[in-house]
């Protein structure tokens, strides 16, 4: 039994990280582009028999998932052992329930997409939504960035420390961190018109005289963190921190954040970033991926990467 560790064009640099971590190369994919944009990745080494992982993110433009689905059939049609998707950033998890009326569930929508392909596996990190999980009919390992941000956070050896969460959702996993770091905590509360569009915010909880670390799955438009960050400010902390694990950073979000009060962003490479920016610190979660991938291979526990969700 071999492994193999492919990438699709949107992880490339993640991918080949991982797979030197791993203690292997990259494997060799070629896409051919046609001139209408149709596009068909194929393998060019062989696969059969072997457990196939493929890393791709599947932000967008949609093409990034329908590329990870296409490198999952040939996968299958080549006679790969298992074929293991290895999806950093899960795209559309959004979607993971019907908010209002006549919406699709788009979350759903792409498990049932992967498992037709033929995935056998399926490895992400920190989902939107935690229910996301039970979509799948295979097994999904659910990694969480914490086991990378409570390192980082240990660094700034402030006696301080407060933990904030940007929106109601985001209270369970703020809360986590707060317990583990033994701090307090707060909450934004915000109430919005439409889609990245707030209407008003409002802290809960003493933020006075405190060094605020604002936790989050991912950091979009960035109208939600600033408008925290600025705010808790206005109310009196010394310092304001943002922990995102995707950095999808779309629209006016760099501007946002460096014109903000925030005094740093540190997201993972789970998405490229589209620019750099003085405030923005990046960190890797290719170790931490690879590991995954020896235990897998191995058949050995990863509840160790499991720290809090």
């Amino acid at each position: 039994m071999g492994v193999k560790i492919f990438s699709g064009r949107a992880s490339l640099d993640l991918a080949n990280r991982v797979a030197i971590h791993f203690g292997l190369p990259l494997g060799d994919v070629n896409v051919t582009v046609f001139s209408d944009g149709e596009f068909q990745p194929s393998f060019e080494e062989t696969v059969r028999g072997q457990d196939v992982f493929i890393v791709q993110s599947t932000m967008p433009p949609t093409e990034n998932l329908f590329e990870l689905l296409l490198l999952i059939d040939a996968a299958r049609r080549a006679s790969a052992r298992k074929i293991i998707a290895v999806i950093p950033y899960f795209g559309f998890a959004r979607q993971d329930r019907k908010d209002k009326p006549r919406v699709a569930i788009g979350a759903k929508l792409v498990a049932n997409m992967l498992v037709a392909a033929g995935v056998d596996r399926v490895m992400t990190m920190d989902l939107h939504a935690d229910q996301i999980q039970g979509f799948f009919e295979v097994p999904v390992d659910h990694l969480y960035a914490s086991t990378l941000f409570l390192k980082e956070i240990s660094k700034l050896n402030t006696d301080n420390l407060i933990i904030a969460a940007p929106d109601v959702g985001g209270a369970k996993r703020a809360n986590s961190y707060a317990k583990n770091l033994n701090c307090g905590l707060a909450l934004c509360h915000k109430n919005r018109k439409k889609a990245n569009e707030i209407a008003e915010m409002t802290v809960i909880g003493d933020v006075q005289g405190k060094d605020v670390i604002i936790i989050d799955d991912m950091c979009d438009t960035a109208g939600t963190l600033t408008t925290a960050a600025d705010l808790l400010i206005e109310k009196g902390a010394l310092s304001v921190r943002a922990f995102c694990t995707h950095a999808v950073l779309s629209g006016p979000a760099f501007d946002r954040i460096n014109n903000s009060k925030l005094t740093e962003l540190i997201v993972t490479d789970t998405i490229p970033l589209k620019q750099t920016s003085p405030k923005i610190k990046v960190i890797s979660v290719a170790d931490l991926f690879a590991d995954v991938i020896k235990r897998l291979v191995n058949n050995e526990s990863i509840s160790s990467h499991f720290v809090i969700s």
